[in-house]
């Protein structure tokens, strides 16, 4: 029963047209609240499981990823340009090893952070430029900073 395609194009069912749903969108007019929520958490659950990434260009190794171009070994992301195994992060541009990050350039190694830009080790930092080791947007010494974030990892559920 699947309707959209990998990138997003309309899939017509067998006997379909614009003006009838055919068979599958009969059976669909048909469902009740229950049949409905479930076929709803089903196409959540094959979309979640799809390694496909929509939208995207040149982006190799890449997982679950949508409108990526040149991106490699991410997972989870949105938007984001030649970047190198970030994970679910969005609008990032040269960035590596970033996680739930957004709007970033050119920054390695961050973590629930937004818009930093040649930054290094920034944990939950946002708008910093040219830091490093930075946890809520205050220095830290390089032992520190590894110490602190290694609790908040654990606390935070963040691998």
């Amino acid at each position: 029963m699947k309707h959209v395609g990998n990138d997003g194009s309309r899939i017509a069912a067998a006997g379909a047209t614009a003006e009838s749903p055919g068979p599958e969108g009969a059976a669909i007019a048909r469902m009740g609240k229950r049949e409905f929520l479930d076929e709803l958490k089903r196409l959540a659950k094959d979309f979640e499981a799809d390694p496909g990434n929509p939208g995207s260009y040149q982006s190799v190794g890449c997982v679950r990823c949508a409108h990526c171009i040149f991106c490699r070994d991410c997972e989870g992301c949105y938007h984001c340009t030649h970047c190198t195994q970030c994970v679910d992060s969005k609008s990032c541009h040269g960035c590596a090893y970033c996680v739930r990050s957004e709007n970033c350039t050119s920054s390695a190694y961050l973590v629930l952070s937004q818009n930093l830009s040649d930054c290094n080790y920034c944990f939950g930092c946002i708008g910093l430029s040219k830091k490093d080791f930075h946890i809520l947007n205050v220095g830290f010494s390089r032992t520190e900073y590894f110490k602190v974030v290694g609790r908040l990892r654990r606390e935070l559920g963040i691998g």
